[in-house]
């Protein structure tokens, strides 16, 4: 029977937090938008931009209780094309989230309002006829004008490069194209000037044509290298050919402070300007970016997470730099796996993907143990320079001064007398982690989470960094009006102000988010390090990633023990990979490099393990302890998490939740409280889904979503399911 032409519809999706797609039937005149394009829909009171999922469907709703598609945004082409609406799609399948959320990350925020449009395509200007007849006459007397048109005699020139001219040349054009003598063509992106960089080691190049020899179809390589030996160069030498290509390359790195030095680079080496996608940049320059790259004009993408969904229709390579990095998880709304998503990005297209780093992950370890993943290894820096040796002080055998031992002092003030730079690493901004009284134990804490209150000196104010609660700093014990008060620990800033104090001569350069949230602070600051002489850097996990700082000699850590005793299973991994990506800081250069670990606990075997052993040893160990204590990678987990105003709320709804779920090869537990349970007046918990397979984990959970959205008590909790989660 054939379907009535009224009950053929666009499924489409909304940026709501349900897990369903609406039916609409087609704009006036039966206009069936293709999928990936957007349209503006009733919903309720409101008027919502939607991303057409099908189109020209046919529907279970009658025809009657169907709204009507209000307007059809992208009636040229719909912005995103097949390839990348079906990734999305196994995203919210996989990742058990709201379809139209899902699809909303793939739009640059300015195109998620109704009256936004695409950036009309960059021009540039030309002589016309009339212009080449007016240079062959004497410049008279416009000899403003006349000079702006001998430039264009050269070729075509863009709005940038006749700003080089003067500080009036809209003026002069302006009067040009008035005149008839010049005209707005189509801006044409030349090919890239490749310039040859070093000659590449002989790890490096056997590296370069392992990975090359598979090109051209799917493929996941881990290339395992250690800190200095020369991962960037690798890229960039498996980026040339497929830019040479015509064809697209995307990369990936965990945090912003790294694309600085990664655009200056590949600007110089390749000879054309990335486009790049992070979530400082404005709006603006995030649309253009984002269109630049769909329409195929860039063909380079640097950016961070959210640059993973961007239309690419060329798209030829996938590099993610630091894949390790716990920021390519996303922590709140859509929880996906930037590394996972682009590895299963690529295997849809069927091209390449290499995951970088000194410390890999657990997860990609394990692939490149089962051979599911090619495992390339650089083992020697690629200036030739040694590793730097390590120092473990044990901290209850030193004086200590503002969390600084007498032998670390000693060796940092030799460094700088050798006209070296020294990096000191505490993974704690702020001036200290408490404010507390001596006369009766008070410290400050956050009324809204399970946390203390963050001593920021400078700011005279007491921050959460859970919730982002502040206050002023009082003047007196609010228990016992004691004049007493005091920082109990340190921060990045107390531990600045002391080594200032103590190095009165030499600069004493911080870097953490504080100190560099201002827009090139961070440039700046790297800058000044790389022009050289005796300097101090003092930061948290920023100056761990990817830096190249080659007068660095000498790197001191100062506090890392809480994460020997760590609750959360995955701590001691990433304590390894912090301890030695922020020890690859040292001595990259001809000079030697040394680092000293400050620690209460020098006999930890795991530490022992990393430090005599390296990474891969230790990995490899906690691998072994994973397998036995039955955990991820060797096993499957996902997280039903809750989160209310009141305690009891939220684990009514985890208790009912756990009585209702279904029978099968998963095992579940809890309700239990997060590590942080109260969190912004909030209280958290979360039930542990476990399963030897992921198959049976994803089919129960699938069974279960129903029940679940239909549980009573649900009504007063937020709660999200969470796959693959990487924080309890």
């Amino acid at each position: 029977m054939n379907i009535p032409k009224a009950s053929r519809v666009l499924r489409v999706a909304l940026p709501v937090p349900l897990a369903q797609l609406f039916d609409y039937l087609p704009a006036p005149g039966d206009q069936f938008a293709p999928a990936g394009a957007r349209v503006l829909v009733p919903f309720g009171r409101r008027k919502l931009v939607g991303i057409v999922v099908e189109s020209d469907v046919p529907s279970s709703m009658p025809a009657e209780r169907l709204l009507r598609i209000l307007a059809v945004l992208d009636e040229a082409k719909p912005l995103l094309d097949s390839s990348l609406m079906s990734l999305l799609a196994w995203c919210w399948q996989y990742y058990k989230h709201a379809p139209g959320v899902v699809l909303q990350t793939a739009l640059p925020p300015a195109l998620r309002k109704p009256d936004a449009r695409l950036p009309a395509a960059p021009t540039q200007f030309a002589l016309t006829g009339a212009g080449e007849a007016r240079l062959q006459l004497p410049p008279g007397r416009v000899r403003a004008q006349f000079a702006m048109l001998q430039k264009f005699a050269h070729g075509p020139i863009s709005e940038i490069g006749l700003a080089l001219e003067g500080l009036r040349w809209r003026t002069t054009l302006g009067r040009l194209l008035q005149q008839g003598w010049v005209h707005t063509v189509p801006l044409v992106t030349g090919e890239p000037h490749i310039t040859p960089g070093p000659v590449l080691t002989a790890e490096q190049l056997s590296v370069v044509d392992s990975i090359s020899r598979m090109s051209g179809h799917f493929h996941c390589h881990l290339l395992d290298g250690v800190t200095g030996s020369g991962k960037t160069e690798v890229y960039l030498h498996l980026l040339e050919p497929v830019i040479r290509a015509g064809k697209q390359c995307l990369v990936l790195v965990p945090e912003i402070g790294l694309t600085p030095q990664l655009l200056r680079r590949f600007r110089q080496r390749l000879g054309l300007e990335p486009a790049v996608i992070h979530s400082r940049i404005s709006q603006g320059e995030r649309l253009n970016a984002w269109e630049a790259a769909r329409s195929g004009r860039s063909r380079l993408v640097i950016g961070t997470r959210s640059a993973l969904f961007t239309p690419m229709p060329a798209l030829g390579l996938i590099i993610l730099d630091e894949e390790h990095d716990s920021s390519f998880k996303q922590q709140e709304g859509f929880r996906f796996s930037a590394r996972d998503v682009a590895v299963k990005r690529a295997a849809d297209l069927d091209i390449p993907v290499v995951l970088g780093s000194a410390t890999p992950s657990l997860e990609t370890l394990n692939n490149a143990r089962s051979d599911r993943y090619t495992w390339h290894r650089l083992r020697q820096r690629a200036t030739r320079a040694a590793l730097p040796t390590w120092r473990v002080l044990d901290m209850s055998q030193n004086s200590r001064h503002h969390g600084l031992a007498g032998g670390t002092i000693e060796l940092m003030a030799e460094t700088l007398s050798r006209q070296e730079q020294v990096m000191v690493f505490l993974n704690r901004r702020g001036w200290a982690p408490v404010l507390m009284c001596e006369e009766c134990g008070w410290h400050a804490s956050c009324e809204r989470c399970d946390a203390n209150l963050t001593w920021h000196r400078s700011a005279g104010r007491l921050c959460c960094h859970h919730c982002g609660n502040q206050r002023r700093v009082p003047e007196f014990c609010p228990d016992c009006r004691a004049d007493g008060l005091s920082g109990a620990g340190e921060g990045t800033q107390q531990l600045e102000r002391a080594i200032q104090e103590r190095f009165p001569d030499v600069p004493v350069l911080r870097f953490d988010r504080d100190s560099t949230s201002r827009k090139d602070s961070f440039n700046d600051r790297a800058d000044q390090v790389l022009q050289g002489g005796p300097c101090i850097l003092v930061g948290t996990q920023m100056l761990a990633k990817g830096h190249h700082f080659p007068d660095v000699t000498l790197v001191v850590v100062v506090n890392v023990d809480q994460a020997l005793y760590s609750a959360d299973f995955r701590a001691l991994e990433r304590l390894g990979q912090t301890l030695l990506q922020v020890s690859g800081r040292a001595g990259r250069a001809e000079k030697p490099g040394s680092v000293i670990l400050q620690t209460f606990h020098p006999g930890n075997e795991s530490m022992a393990l990393l430090i005599n052993g390296g990474y891969e040893a230790f990995a490899i160990s906690q691998l072994e302890e994973r397998r036995l204590a039955q955990l991820p990678p060797l096993t499957f987990q996902a997280l039903l998490r809750g989160e209310a105003l009141i305690r009891a709320d939220v684990e009514q709804f985890l208790s009912a939740a756990a009585d209702i779920f279904p029978r099968g090869e998963t095992r579940i537990f809890g309700p239990m409280p997060a590590i942080k349970e109260k969190v912004a007046g909030r209280y958290r918990m979360y039930l542990l889904l476990q399963s030897n397979t992921r198959a049976d984990l994803h089919r129960q959970i699938d069974s279960w979503l129903g029940p679940l959205e239909a549980l009573p008590q649900g009504r007063k909790v937020r709660w999200a399911i969470d796959v693959d989660p990487q924080e309890l």
